[in-house]
């Protein structure tokens, strides 16, 4: 996908998510090898600006719109990500196990959460409304999960 097209994809979000005039946002495009990710932000919550950082390169999502979308969400689920660690951070000695059960329970909710979020906007609003499997492709098959595994009976 060129330059031109994630830019107008980025801009049609931003104001289908309603994310501004609220938030400043900037699209970088990344376009460094040894970055891994697909997508990425950084975020200043008291001035509400956000960079939204793509992957130009090597993105590991088929659809960039996908992980636009995514990417976006979190920018809108922020404030409750933020009130959402405090809990924990003021509930939980840091580092013990009840800390990091929290925490890991809480950011594999919210990336669910977000996800199934931009796949709702991306089917009604999507330009490509094909969903990316990439990340399944490298996991391994249930079969293989379970292989090995004793007999209960």
């Amino acid at each position: 996908m060129d330059k031109q097209r994630i830019e107008a994809l980025f801009d049609k979000y931003i104001k289908i998510l309603r994310i501004t005039p609220a938030w400043d946002v900037k699209l970088e495009l990344v376009e460094d090898l040894s970055w891994s990710k697909t997508g990425d932000f950084k975020i200043d919550c008291d001035d509400r600006k956000a960079i939204l950082m793509l992957n130009a390169i090597n993105p590991k999502q088929e659809n960039l719109e996908e992980v636009i979308v995514h990417e976006l969400m979190h920018i809108k689920m922020y404030p409750l990500d933020q009130v959402t660690e405090s809990l924990i951070t003021n509930c939980f000695e840091e580092g013990s196990s009840a800390s990091n059960f929290a925490y890991q329970q809480f950011f594999t909710t919210l990336e669910q959460t977000v996800e199934e979020l931009a796949k709702c906007f991306l089917l009604e609003y999507g330009e490509n409304k094909e969903f990316s499997y990439g990340r399944c492709a490298r996991k391994k098959s249930f079969n293989d999960l379970y292989e090995g595994l004793k007999n209960i009976e």
